[in-house]
């Protein structure tokens, strides 16, 4: 007994517990092996034991890419599955593409079966090989042995061995939590300015929790059942159960200083935590699809080597260590929904944030401001959904055809929306807010980075009426 206890303490030593190498060598022994033609499979024996955790799992919001809201006054879905985005545009005709992001098997069209536990893709979120990749074009399915796929063309995209990954499955990493959402809107850096590749091993500078703390995202993003905790504005317009804050680790009143915490009451810590989002490399802040479909020879790249135009999507714009935008927030925002009408005169706000200086639960928060052209319907006035992505044979996505109107009549009937057949552009914007790259407290703003001449807070925006340091303005 005294050999085994020293071992197992020598074993918690080098960080790693005896438990958890029970675990991983009891599921290569159970899963043996195979043979697995296919991930459902592969889920089909891991649900021989965790059939709780999959339907727990099916629950929540990374199955569903939805959730009931109240959105001006009346129940709504409202997630990936049912909105709509100024970067990819939306999920409805464009499922084989989107759904590839998509913790299941087989979401291929609007016929996906939710219930089944076998469509579960356990694997993406437990790979601990790095060798699990899924297929950009094949519904959530990676490519299987004996397949033989590319993408994009001409470049094979390699099988995975199902054996291998499903024995040595073990808790979600930075690299696993990334492969989905460090390349959400169509490549790695596009959507989050706070989320890229550059946090799989990031350097304390760039992020200090992961840098220097070594935190996984699940050190942050709790959860309970397989509900993490943590929601994306793009798609929630209310503070739920599983909100988050800074507050759950941290103290309300943190600092030494009382102005500081005095501060930190109408002042999200992110605000001075944060000084700069893409801090090692850019994130697009711009996307017009109106000038997509031209066959241009030589495309220009900017200061940071990125092109500026795709014939398939139009001209882009990128950003590296970017000064955040400053909203009043209150934990939720203002959401388009399908259907509502616009005013094309103006700049349609997708998302925006919710709150001002007299609300009590609001506080000045960084955001990332999207902005970009996209379709609509000219004579309803209402945002297109778009058939974009499609086989070489569809007579309707954009990307085979280059013909608006018929991705847009395929991508409104999709979704269920009326067209009206005629069609403009109008631009939009969308808020997201910055709440990763943390720098060292060393590195947090001063007060002369808000305050004063040079200050970084357009304080007018905000409803003052200038700096508030003078208290005429307060």
């Amino acid at each position: 007994m005294k050999l085994r206890s020293m071992f197992a303490h020598a074993v918690l030593l080098l960080g790693v517990s005896l438990a958890t190498t029970a675990v991983a060598g009891s599921h290569a022994e159970y899963v043996g092996n195979g043979p697995f033609k296919n991930g459902p499979e592969v889920t089909k024996k891991c649900i021989e034991c965790h059939e709780k955790q999959a339907k727990d799992f099916m629950k929540t919001s990374h199955w569903t890419w939805s959730r009931e809201q109240i959105v001006a006054g009346k129940k709504v879905a409202v997630g990936k599955k049912d909105s709509q985005n100024n970067f990819c545009l939306n999920l409805p005709s464009n499922y084989p593409r989107c759904t590839s992001c998509h913790a299941g098997y087989g979401w291929k069209d609007g016929k996906f079966d939710f219930s089944k536990a076998e469509n579960v893709d356990c694997l993406i979120c437990h790979d601990t090989t790095g060798t699990y990749k899924k297929f950009p074009a094949g519904a959530g399915h990676p490519v299987y042995a004996g397949e033989t796929k590319e993408f994009p063309k001409g470049k094979p995209w390699p099988a995975v061995d199902l054996v291998k990954v499903a024995q040595s499955v073990g808790a979600p990493s930075r690299a696993t939590c990334g492969a989905c959402h460090f390349y959400g809107g169509g490549g790695d850096r596009v959507k989050h300015g706070d989320l890229d590749s550059t946090l799989t091993k990031p350097t304390p500078d760039i992020d200090v929790h992961m840098g220097k703390l070594n935190f996984t995202c699940q050190s942050c993003h709790k959860g309970k059942d397989h509900a993490m905790k943590g929601e994306a504005l793009s798609v929630s317009v209310g503070a739920g159960p599983r909100a988050m804050n800074c507050t759950d680790c941290h103290k309300a009143e943190p600092h030494k200083n009382a102005m500081y915490n005095k501060h930190a009451r109408k002042v999200a810590c992110q605000t001075c935590h944060i000084q700069t989002f893409a801090k090692a490399k850019p994130t697009k802040t711009w996307w017009d699809w109106s000038t997509a479909g031209k066959d241009v020879k030589d495309v220009p790249k900017d200061q940071y080597g990125e092109k500026l135009y795709d014939r398939m999507k139009g001209d882009f714009k990128w950003e590296q260590n970017v000064v955040p935008t400053y909203f009043w927030f209150n934990g939720t925002v203002d959401r388009l929904v399908p259907g509502q009408k616009i005013d094309p005169s103006k700049v349609v706000k997708i998302s925006a944030s919710r709150g001002d200086r007299k609300d009590p639960n609001a506080k000045i928060m960084p955001f990332k401001i999207m902005r970009g052209k996209q379709p609509y319907d000219s004579i309803n006035n209402t945002l297109a959904f778009v058939n974009v992505f499609g086989p070489p044979t569809s007579e309707s996505a954009y990307w085979v055809k280059y013909d608006w109107n018929k991705a847009i009549e395929a991508g409104m009937k999709a979704a269920g929306q009326p067209y009206s057949g005629k069609y403009g552009f109008v631009e939009t914007s969308m808020v997201w807010s910055v709440n990763h790259m943390v720098s060292p407290k060393d590195k947090s703003l001063k007060c002369f980075d808000c305050h004063g001449e040079k200050g970084r807070l357009d304080w007018k925006a905000l409803g003052y009426k200038g700096d508030p340091k003078n208290p005429a303005n307060r």
